[in-house]
């Protein structure tokens, strides 16, 4: 073959090779989907409340089947979807993109036969029967876009099958951890009570009134007979034991952060920012303390001056805040302004028509946290998504309803909407549901949603919100300093035998929080191990991948579109951020 024929023949060769090769990736992109959409349409079956939190409506009618029988099928079905996934799908055939999706399906079906495995949730944590109780139900009145006589209809079905449910429990729980079966009987107390009342309140008006009432009733008897089972039985055998060791702890944090990162290194990096973030929080406190302590000397700059400045500028700062029964309304207020400067700052686009409701947290769903996100299901992203507050509950005292609000001032509050609603969970997760991969959308890491939430909180007052007003920030300092201070108590509460007492000592002293925060923290840390730490390997990871990029891009860096392509691609594992977020720069935005 002459030269030129040689050259001619590659060039034909070139051309057919890059028009074939995307329709064979193509080809094993949407084999990859098909799978994932047979494995969704399997699990659904098995568990429709799952279903119904994504916004797949086709099970709401059904309830999950969680005797230990089932249960065993549910475990030997995610085994074999390990086994077949690599079978089907040829991982070398996929596009980058759809290897990455791959990836993210194969850890979450080894994470989820890990946990089924070794935390073993339906013999040691009765809130999961709770969820089917409770969170079945409310869901469909709350978030479902289907009519509401199909929603109210699919609640009876669904309260026909309670029953089940808590014959399942009193099979399987076996010797519960004390701290988590303390909030499963609170939370059924709540349950009670929604059967008793909210139901209808959120149901109204519907056709179908004596049916619900009839349903409404039957479960209310059955859920306080369930308290006294929870009480009488359960309590007295309770196990004192919560930690899950080193061993399991080590485990479940790499699987849960999916960062490449171990607990010791976690550890280390958490001590050496909460030691940073304690100066910077002292800095501000020094600026603050002559508006309230005008006629009193600064104390000495030791180590105790420096905790007894923050600690009174604290206290100072902390007693502007509203009324009990505000608090809903409150957190309300900061939402306009906040999006507004979010838009005339282009730190991002805001999704629009924004579908962020505020409201007050349902009792049956209180007891970890004073707020949450309860974003619009990702198959079915035209759904409201809920951000919830919880008001303090009805039986505190003056003295723990004082601390609450102390903790949540009206600078806190602004904190807290960032993180929860604008730029933080809503927007985050709004922009996780346009996500073109059906993995990414429905099987999101937490580390990135948590980590993006904490982020925001600075970025916003860096970029200007409230007008370097020195109490928003000496609260952004105190709110990421719990951040940092979680990833702490989680280490050395589950691996290092630190005692509550240790544990309310420093959180109250080192990390500033208020007594009924601190103690709500530790029996939320003793209920939901590695997941505290969340929040600061996120935070980390999107910090500095921010300041990479913007050393590299210098001039030519533009916040809002560095934002927009951190967010573009779902909520990924934070370690294939900076692959993803360098590709999406140099497309247009």
């Amino acid at each position: 073959m002459d030269y030129r024929m040689s050259i001619r023949m590659t060039v034909i060769l070139c051309a057919w090779t890059a028009s074939v090769a995307p329709a064979f990736a193509q080809s094993a992109d949407q084999k990859l989907n098909e799978f994932f959409q047979h494995y969704l349409d399997q699990h659904f079956r098995q568990q429709p409340l799952e279903a119904t939190r994504l916004g797949d409506h086709r099970f709401d009618h059904l309830l999950d089947d969680v005797s230990s029988q089932a249960r065993e099928g549910w475990r030997v079905f995610i085994r074999r979807s390990i086994e077949e996934l690599p079978k089907q799908i040829d991982y070398a055939k996929l596009s980058r993109g759809s290897q990455i999706d791959f990836e993210i399906l194969r850890h979450e079906l080894i994470q989820s036969l890990w946990l089924a495995d070794h935390i073993r949730p339906f013999e040691r944590d009765p809130r999961v029967y709770n969820e089917r109780i409770s969170d079945s139900v409310f869901l469909l009145l709350t978030q479902s876009t289907l009519p509401k006589e199909t929603n109210v209809a699919n609640c009876i079905a669904r309260m026909a099958q309670i029953p089940q449910v808590i014959a399942a429990a009193k099979e399987s729980l076996r010797n519960p951890p004390r701290p988590i079966l303390e909030t499963a009987i609170r939370q059924n107390r709540g349950a009670i009570s929604f059967y008793e009342k909210e139901i209808f309140e959120l149901a109204r008006p519907t056709l179908q009134s004596e049916p619900l009432k009839s349903a409404a009733d039957r479960v209310a008897t059955l859920l306080k007979e369930y308290q006294k089972f929870l009480e009488e039985e359960v309590l007295p055998r309770s196990s004192p034991d919560w930690r899950i060791g080193k061993e399991k702890f080590n485990e479940k944090l790499a699987l849960e952060m999916n960062a490449g990162l171990t607990a010791d290194e976690v550890l280390a990096d958490a001590e050496a920012e909460f030691a940073r973030v304690e100066n910077e929080l002292y800095v501000i406190a020094r600026q603050l303390w002559s508006r309230y302590y005008n006629t009193t000397a600064l104390p000495p700059d030791d180590a105790m001056g420096r905790r007894a400045t923050l600690q009174k500028v604290l206290n100072a700062v902390s007693q502007e805040h509203g009324k009990p029964e505000d608090l809903v309304a409150d957190a309300r207020a900061t939402v306009d302004r906040i999006r507004s400067f979010i838009r005339e700052h282009d730190l991002l686009r805001l999704p629009e028509p924004d579908r962020c409701q505020v409201i007050e947290m349902p009792e049956f769903q209180r007891g970890n946290s004073l707020a949450y996100l309860n974003s619009a299901p990702p198959l079915d992203p035209m759904a409201a998504s809920l951000y919830a507050i919880s008001p303090p509950p009805a039986d505190w005292d003056a003295l723990r309803v004082s601390s609450l609000l102390e903790e949540y001032n009206r600078h806190m509050l602004q904190i807290l909407t960032i993180h929860e609603a604008y730029p933080g969970h809503y927007v985050q997760l709004e922009y996780s549901n346009r996500s073109r991969s059906p993995i990414r959308r429905v099987l999101q890491s937490g580390v990135f949603i948590e980590g993006w939430a904490v982020y925001t909180e600075q970025t916003m007052l860096d970029q200007g919100y409230g007008d370097g007003d020195l109490r928003l920030r000496l609260m952004q300092l105190k709110f990421y300093l719990r951040a940092v201070g979680n990833a702490i108590l989680d280490n050395k509460l589950h691996c290092a035998g630190m005692s509550d007492e240790a544990a309310l000592m420093f959180l109250t002293e080192r990390a500033f929080q208020s007594d009924g925060e601190a103690r709500l923290k530790i029996i939320r840390a003793k209920q939901s191990s590695v997941q505290l730490s969340t929040y600061f390997v996120g935070r980390m990871a999107h910090y500095r991948l921010r300041q990479q990029i913007q050393r590299e891009l210098g001039e030519k860096f533009d916040l809002g579109r560095f934002h927009e392509a951190v967010l573009d691609h779902g909520s990924v594992p934070v370690k294939y951020l900076p692959e993803l977020v360098r590709a999406r720069l140099n497309q247009p935005r």
